[in-house]
């Protein structure tokens, strides 16, 4: 796309913000140097935690940053760390989403959630999901090059009484299938067979995103129906349905309904596209949601803001070149 369109002031612009899997040790302590109110943020976290998360982030160890119940609320630390440099200094977005844990750093950035809440939130969320399942039950598997439709018969075929189902909806090329461990082994071997490009099994601590984890669901839904959400600022696109969401009581149902339910992410960037969105902005550690939007969409830009490197660069792309 043409340099203009992302320096147009009325171009809408979405933040997107990433999920589990895109976190790193030294994550933030870039910007949590240079810039205070990165600092501040996780302060903030590690006070309502009670435990130095900043210290995990920045210095590892890596083993312990893998534990969900701390990946979680790192990544949204990072992720908040990073939105609060970045929204001093540029337009506001018209929308955000967020990739499954991303969704509450999307629900941050918009006010439905205060940051200290969302943090504690999704370290019992994290403690939840993993305790749901006994390691080596359940597991989840990448399905790349095969069409939605199909990869949902592979799931049905593969089933045989056990739980294989859409897990992650990411792109035209990806989807993540997860369910029962045997299940999932099933479903890659009848992927291959069936024409993906490729299929394998995923490094992963539970089945996320699948009927497994209806008992971290139950756990996690007295919590958020307790929290004092807002009515978000900015739309929300919903990882359940792929619809906007705009009122704190639709925040809550739909954060309650994310965990069993599959990840809409292909159809939440599509929804946003068709809103207008030309320019996405993600914003956290990793890449991996600008990588899903060169698969959905080539034809729109895809910033990323992660560290000050990444930050200079995004906004030299979006502010105009003073000419004389």
């Amino acid at each position: 796309m043409s340099e203009s369109n992302i320096h147009n002031s009325d171009d809408r612009i979405a933040f997107i913000f990433p999920g589990q899997g895109s976190q790193a040790v030294g994550m933030g302590k870039d910007l949590a140097e240079k810039y205070p109110i990165a600092r501040q943020t996780f302060e903030e976290a590690d006070d309502a935690l009670g435990y130095k998360l900043s210290q995990l982030c920045f210095e590892g160890p890596e083993e312990q940053l893998r534990l969900t119940e701390i990946t979680q609320p790192a990544i949204l630390t990072a992720s908040i760390a990073a939105l609060r440099v970045l929204e001093t200094r540029i337009f506001k977005p018209t929308f955000v989403a967020g990739h499954s844990l991303g969704e509450y750093s999307a629900h941050v950035a918009s006010g439905t959630i205060r940051f200290a809440d969302a943090v504690r939130t999704v370290r019992n969320r994290g403690k939840y999901m993993q305790e749901a399942v006994p390691v080596g039950v359940g597991t989840m598997a990448a399905i790349l090059g095969m069409d939605a439709q199909k990869v949902a018969d592979v799931c049905r075929d593969a089933a045989q009484g056990e739980v294989c189902s859409p897990a992650n909806i990411n792109s035209p090329e990806q989807i993540v299938i997860s369910g029962n461990t045997a299940a999932v082994e099933r479903g890659v071997k009848l992927a291959d067979e069936r024409g993906a490009k490729r299929a394998k099994v995923l490094p992963v601590s539970a089945p996320f995103h699948c009927s497994l984890m209806k008992p971290a669901q139950d756990r996690l839904e007295p919590e958020l129906n307790h929290l004092k959400m807002q009515k978000p600022v900015y739309p929300v696109a919903c990882n359940v349905d792929a619809t906007l969401v705009v009122d704190d009581i639709r925040a809550a149902s739909t954060l309650v309904a994310q965990v069993t339910s599959s990840v809409q992410w292909d159809p939440c960037m599509r929804l946003l596209i068709a809103k207008g969105v030309q320019t996405f902005i993600e914003i956290g550690p990793g890449k991996v949601l600008c990588g899903l939007m060169r698969q959905i969409d080539r034809s729109k830009a895809c910033l990323n803001v992660s560290d000050e490197a990444s930050l200079q660069k995004t906004l030299a792309s979006l502010v105009p070149v003073e000419t004389n």
